[in-house]
């Protein structure tokens, strides 16, 4: 049986006033993130010498861009809960590369992605700019991945994780991951570290697949923007901030793993129904 991910979207077809749309909202938006780039890493010329990897200027600048790029497609962001205000990280579902502009328009973090992302175009730069957190799938890598986390963490940038380890169709979540989460009970953050489990439900517009914002298999990056620029009436993007949780309330990683997947899966259910 062929696997969802597998399964592939609907062909691309955009009308003439939709490229309209993509010309008008793609100008505005690629205007709106470079320009803000380019603002942010002018302060960060000045910031980095007065405050290091504290800074308290940047951020705004990306929360800023990221809400108007959402206002710019015509995306409305609906927001529940409070962003946790304990030292500590964020784990979130994962659908798309628009849960770039949803989760960082909602609140200030900082991302952790694959090594990869770091050598993409235009992306690369964006997610080397705002202090994305790069990881190597090594074992030979853990020990200095674990000294970036707990040096990040104390000063007191909230990391975001995707521990699916990969987006998605947006209409499930898959099984968490709980290698990532073994950095959490290091002896330097065990008792101080919270976790806030977040849930991402894309809505599609009305009548579209319900796949519509989900960015999976072998999609590639350019048709899913296009589509996405393209989209007369867009649908929403619900993000649920749960309460957070200590770390050491939890026995292992496995166990902390399981219990933001519970909590995550469980109102991703409840919201797309």
């Amino acid at each position: 049986m062929t696997g969802w991910e597998h399964v592939p979207p609907p062909p691309l077809r955009i009308s003439p006033l939709g490229w309209l749309r993509v010309l008008w909202r793609g100008t505005l938006v690629g205007s709106l993130t470079y320009g803000g780039l380019l603002l942010l890493l002018l302060i960060r010329l000045v910031e980095w010498p007065l405050f290091g990897q504290a800074r308290p200027v940047t951020p705004h600048i990306t929360k800023f861009v990221c809400r108007n790029a959402l206002r710019i497609m015509r995306l409305p962001l609906i927001i529940h809960g409070r962003p946790m205000t304990h030292s500590g990280a964020i784990v979130a579902n994962h659908s798309s590369w628009l849960d770039v502009f949803v989760l960082n328009a909602a609140q200030t973090i900082y991302f952790v992605a694959k090594a990869e992302v770091a050598a993409w175009p235009l992306i690369g730069w964006l997610a080397r700019a705002t202090g994305t957190v790069f990881i190597a799938r090594k074992g030979t890598e853990a020990k200095k991945q674990q000294d970036i986390f707990e040096s990040r963490l104390q000063a007191g940038h909230r990391l975001l994780f995707f521990p699916e380890g990969t987006s998605t169709d947006a209409i499930r979540v898959l099984p968490f991951k709980s290698t990532l989460f073994q950095a959490f009970f290091s002896p330097a953050l065990e008792r101080t570290m919270h976790i806030q489990p977040v849930t991402v439900v894309f809505h599609a517009p009305e009548g579209e697949d319900p796949r519509h914002y989900g960015w999976w298999g072998d999609m590639d990056f350019a048709s899913h923007l296009l589509k996405t620029l393209a989209t007369a009436k867009q649908g929403r993007v619900e993000v649920t901030f749960h309460p957070e949780v200590p770390v050491d309330a939890f026995e292992n990683r496995k166990a902390l793993a399981q219990h933001c997947e519970r909590v995550i899966r469980t109102a991703h259910v409840h919201a797309a129904n």
